[in-house]
């Protein structure tokens, strides 16, 4: 860590707790995106070893890929650490066909590297990133607090971390490989669920301009490695399972291999005309993993996920999408039987 004073870049949709810093901080010129690019490469020096943290999936992945490109030459080093075991097909895929040089974090001894940065997430969104002391936070996330940086940049409006990165690049005079270029492509249908999500010109802007770019051959290579044949029994029960109540889907598949299955499920009943919210759960080692989805229109997936299970567990998201992970010993005694009775009671408390 340096001795430099913090670099705070944004913000939208903040809570009223940081209205007052962020009107200070408009006071001052915008940065540009050279400018962020300089305040960002300052805080490294030639010997640091760094550790870019994320919880992968395509965002953090490319974005991570994005900053190893960036310090490329300002760094020792930059090792790519992800905290979650990856098991979507997708995923998987999008590692062994694009090569990203990704380590599974309790594979090493973190303590070798001298600076740490966090991509695509915030220090308080898993209680695996909490003890690092991060020189940058890098997200698309609402804002969180608890937590300080050096450099921070984090804006809630764009629709992907990999479009941020691609304005990076560019400001850097980088022009990104296929590989990096299709990563970025990726991660930006991605959690723009091609553009269908809230997303900003910028994302459309770095989209545009990857596409000449990126290879689309392999893009949709990723995109059709998606299920599993033995993954297709967790639908058999959701469907068993599924109960819809005043617009709202609800279903537990008990226990899953992978909490990605429930991602899965969920953006599949978010097809099912006349449902406003679903809400698919399932149990995943000792956690009870519940996923959010809705149109976001007048309805906020990440602050119903933060009112349900924000108190016992990690939960948020953004207004259309949103997680929760909570132990299963921090459930009252009479629900730690969960079903999708369970499920339908505690999240209609809050809506």
């Amino acid at each position: 860590m340096t001795g430099k004073s913090p670099t705070v870049i944004i913000l939208k949709s903040e809570k009223p707790s940081v209205a007052a810093s962020r009107r200070k901080r408009n006071c001052l010129p915008k940065k540009t995106a050279k400018e962020r690019l300089q305040e960002f490469w300052n805080i490294f020096e030639k010997e640091d070893e760094v550790l870019a943290v994320i919880s992968a999936d395509p965002d953090s992945l490319a974005s991570a890929l994005a900053v190893k490109r960036l310090l490329r030459y300002r760094v020792k080093n930059v090792t790519i650490g992800y905290l979650n075991e990856i098991r979507r097909l997708a995923n998987l895929s999008m590692l062994e066909l694009l090569k990203i040089p990704a380590e599974r974090m309790k594979s090493f001894k973190s303590d070798k590297f001298t600076k740490y940065i966090i991509i695509d997430s915030q220090p308080c969104h898993n209680p695996g990133f909490e003890d690092i002391k991060y020189c940058a936070v890098i997200d698309h996330h609402p804002v969180t607090q608890g937590w300080q940086a050096n450099y921070v940049d984090i804006r809630p409006e764009y629709g992907a971390v990999a479009s941020m990165m691609v304005e990076y690049l560019r400001a850097a005079e980088m022009k990104p490989s296929v590989a990096l270029a299709t990563a970025l492509f990726y991660a930006i249908k991605v959690d723009t669920q091609n553009f269908e999500k809230k997303a900003q010109l910028a994302d459309a802007i770095s989209f545009r301009y990857l596409f000449n770019i990126a290879n689309q051959n392999l893009v949709r290579k990723i995109e059709l490695s998606e299920l599993r044949k033995s993954e297709l029994n967790y639908f058999k029960t959701a469907f068993s399972e599924m109960r819809i109540s005043k617009h709202r889907l609800y279903a537990h598949v008990g226990r899953v291999r992978t909490p990605d299955i429930l991602v899965i499920i969920a953006d599949f009943f978010k097809r099912v005309h006349d449902v406003s919210w679903v809400f698919v759960s399932g149990i995943h080692g000792e956690k009870l993993v519940v996923i959010f989805r809705c149109d976001g229109y007048k309805k906020n997936a990440g602050i119903l996920a933060g009112k349900t299970f924000g108190q016992i567990g990690a939960a948020g998201g953004h207004r259309e999408s949103a997680r929760a992970e909570v132990p299963l010993k921090n459930l009252a005694k009479p629900d730690q039987d969960f079903n999708t009775k369970t499920l339908r009671k505690l999240t209609s408390k809050h809506l």
